[in-house]
């Protein structure tokens, strides 16, 4: 069976570990700093997978031990709190995220990487550029779990299934996210046909300030949500799915952007990233996703890396 190494066993990790196993995707080797934490969780998901009679594992590992991993996941860094933004986590973040990386490049320098912790876009910046990894082996998870909540809520506005709606977000994984309307569809009809401007807009508004609801009502970020959106990028993996999902990839002049992390669409397969995929936007869509790599850049240069 296929192993992932899930670094961070906190909320996401954690949630993650159990949906891999349960699935049968692949063997868990769960790390974190707090290894009385990890063993009392592994001992509980494993519980579950005999009730479920999954043969899939859950260890409690450490990092020589992620050499036979064919995948990385990392999650570990602090999570937002009420009243808090993404970007108020970078450099606390970036601190974990560089002694992670060190790590996984004595231990895992075939892996492929994914990157969850925030904010996004910069960490994994700091990922690729501290790994040294091809950037077809570091991913960053973001466009998935913001389509998924544009699309829920297109779904629920319409009362239709979220099987039937096909929705893309780019850009960051912030406030200044970019749906991209015109390639938005329910069951292959446009949804400015289904929609008018201002619900679509009051739709789009609702999923950039979600994140944010759930770290004021629930006080934590969200999880299972994040959980299950790198789940079907690890599945897209390591089934060799080629599937084209929203994820945040290095960009070297693709959108007319170089030299920064950004959320595109991309093929996803058992290489990783296996084709960045250029689509045609508006003028104006293309200066809100340069907005975005403006604040990205501005993000990158706080670090000094």
């Amino acid at each position: 069976m296929r192993k992932i190494g899930i670094i961070g066993a906190g909320r996401v990790g954690a949630t993650l570990s159990m949906r891999v196993a349960e699935a049968g995707l692949a063997d868990v080797l769960l790390i974190d700093i707090d290894k009385k934490m990890v063993q009392g969780k592994v001992w509980d998901i494993n519980d579950c997978l005999a009730v479920l009679s999954s043969s899939a594992k859950v260890e409690c590992s450490d990092y020589p031990e992620l050499k036979d991993a064919d995948i990385v996941v990392i999650t570990a860094g602090f999570a937002r709190h009420p009243g808090m933004s993404r970007e108020d986590l970078v450099f606390k973040n970036k601190e974990i995220l560089q002694e992670v990386i060190e790590k996984v490049k004595q231990n895992a320098s075939q892996a492929i990487v994914i990157v969850v912790s925030n904010p996004l876009d910069v960490m994994t910046y700091c990922a690729y550029i501290l790994s040294g990894f091809p950037r077809k082996r570091v991913i960053g998870m973001s466009g998935v779990l913001d389509s998924a909540r544009f699309s829920g809520f297109i779904a629920r506005e319409l009362d239709v299934s979220t099987q039937d709606v096909q929705a893309m977000v780019l850009g960051m994984h912030s406030d200044l996210m970019l749906p991209l309307i015109r390639y938005s569809t329910v069951c292959g009809i446009p949804l400015q046909e289904l929609l008018d401007k201002q619900v679509i807009e009051r739709l789009i508004k609702k999923t950039k300030e979600r994140g944010g609801e759930i770290v004021a009502y629930a006080g934590n970020s969200a999880y299972y949500a994040p959980s299950a959106s790198v789940f079907l990028m690890l599945k897209a993996i390591i089934k060799d799915e080629k599937r084209i999902l929203p994820a945040c990839v290095y960009l070297q002049g693709e959108y007319g952007l170089k030299n920064l992390c950004l959320g595109v669409p991309v093929k996803l397969g058992k290489e990783g990233i296996e084709e960045i995929v250029e689509v045609r936007l508006t003028e104006r869509e293309k200066e809100l996703l340069h907005l975005c790599a403006k604040k990205i850049r501005e993000e990158i240069k706080r670090l000094n890396l």
